[in-house]
């Protein structure tokens, strides 16, 4: 691969304030709280909210490790590049593509996810004329300004928030007795169906395979930061407020539905979390709202994965891991080779999986199966080795990690019993062995890449100094 630098190759400062606020809270709710939240409460039952409060702490120490090195040092490539600092070019490398895969393929995952929504209520349209219509809308969007993609996920997050924050306080309404349409109230479905943990502790850390991943996303504020005035002020002010949006937007509001359903009930997992409690509560046109919130959240997902996939491309190639023309950038600060290299990938993995159904699609999602644990694994050996290096030096960082070294080795020691567990039960265990497999195959090309422009790097730098020592006998 060619690492020559882009003759443009500097990103702008086209976000604003809000819309770096709003990206913040916009990374931390996705799909999976709306709909794919059933699985882990049918899953675990009550005891759900252990599982999302033991995640949520492992997210906000992740987050805070994260957010030391980020303000430190505001960087597109984010964790990618801490690693490759921290860890060696090989990490910085490896981590930065899992990173791009995982994100390429969630494009037709969120696209496809959001098409058939608009199917079932457009069937005379093909659902992969929606499909490709809304990887051609958001394409765009992201194309010419990051303004666009900015504005965009403003809106989406905007409406995400109002819908939780309305979900919340009809749930509260409920639970005091106070909501007209029906007549339930109370918590008593926390405890009165086989009790708050039916399927003992196994099933709350099976509870934390479902949930971890709703989380992932969270981190897009360290890469977007990094295209706005003052990053490092942004960054530290983000992630200070993730432990409220944790609590606000997935404890309260998964532990209403836990208190207004029943956890077993088999309608929740086929009509989806929010849409099943707002049908027991006799909202009037509750599939259509949450169709329209699912919606907006697929669409949102989907922006911030395409330009985050961009973003990671761009610093790839900035740092000669990928192709040179990807770090170059538009007019309009825009890395539109990275953008249009990025939908690609998730236009054929859209192609394959309409092609071959239930195959081809199926295996490449099973490879990302646990990237966000192996990203979050990167993240706390970086920050461990960064500070380490930093406190030799005798330099202090102004955002920090709580009660390092010990919670960093906390974080490590439960990022890796998630990843053992997953390996130990048999319905993860394919994932897990995909996604390493896809981790060893990148993990060899970024040895082979990076060591082979080291020996390059070291023979121009030969050359060059035996250059000068003929220069200087000359004279």
């Amino acid at each position: 691969m060619s690492h020559s630098p882009a003759k443009n190759n500097s990103l702008g400062d086209g976000l604003s304030d809000r819309q770096i606020g709003m990206i913040s809270i916009a990374g931390i709710i996705g799909a999976g709280l709306f709909v794919g939240s059933a699985n882990a409460i049918a899953t675990a039952g009550p005891a759900v909210l252990l599982s999302y409060a033991m995640t949520g702490v492992l997210v906000l120490l992740v987050m805070r490790m994260l957010g030391e090195m980020a303000v430190l040092q505001p960087d597109t490539g984010s964790f990618s590049t801490y690693a490759a600092k921290a860890i060696g070019p090989w990490a910085g490398f490896t981590i930065g593509w899992l990173y791009w895969w995982f994100w390429v393929l969630l494009i037709p995952v969120e696209a496809i996810a959001g098409a058939d929504i608009l199917h079932a209520y457009f069937p005379s349209i093909a659902a992969w004329q929606f499909t490709t219509a809304i990887i051609l809308l958001l394409t765009v969007t992201n194309l010419f300004s990051v303004k666009n993609f900015g504005a965009f996920e403003f809106w989406f997050a905007i409406i995400k928030v109002v819908a939780i924050i309305g979900f919340i306080g009809i749930g509260l309404m409920a639970i005091f007795g106070h909501w007209p349409l029906a007549n339930v109230s109370g918590v008593a479905h926390l405890y009165n169906n086989i009790g708050f943990m039916p399927h003992g502790f196994g099933a709350v850390l099976t509870g934390i395979l479902l949930t971890i991943f709703s989380f992932f996303g969270a981190e897009v504020v360290t890469i977007a930061a990094v295209e706005s005035k003052d990053p490092g002020k942004k960054i530290s002010r983000a992630i200070n407020l993730v432990v409220y949006r944790i609590a606000l937007f997935y404890l309260l509001s998964i532990f209403l539905v836990v208190s207004l359903i029943s956890w077993n009930d088999p309608e929740l997992l086929k009509q989806g979390t929010f849409q099943y409690v707002l049908s027991t509560l006799n909202f009037p046109g509750a599939k259509l709202v949450v169709d329209v919130v699912v919606l907006i959240a697929v669409c949102s997902c989907m922006n911030s994965g395409l330009y985050t996939a961009s973003r990671m491309l761009y610093s790839l190639g900035k740092r000669g891991n990928a192709p040179a023309s990807c770090a170059t950038v538009t007019r309009g600060s825009v890395p539109r080779v990275a953008v249009l290299g990025s939908t690609l990938a998730g236009f054929v993995a859209c192609i394959a999986n309409y092609a071959f159904p239930g195959e081809v699609f199926a295996f490449l999602i099973s490879t990302t199966g646990a990237i966000a644990l192996i990203v979050y694994l990167v993240i706390a050996v970086s920050q461990l080795r960064m500070r380490s290096a930093l406190e030799k030096r005798g330099i202090t960082p102004d955002f920090k990690m709580w009660f390092f070294p010990w919670l960093t080795w906390l974080s490590i020691l439960m990022i890796l019993s998630v990843l053992g567990y997953m390996f130990y039960l048999p319905q993860y265990r394919y994932e897990s062995l995909m996604t390493m497999g896809v981790t060893l195959l990148v993990l060899c090309a970024g040895i082979y890449v990076t060591g082979k422009r080291k020996k390059q790097e070291a023979i121009f730098s030969t050359a060059r100094i035996s250059k000068e020592k003929i220069q200087v006998a000359r004279h």
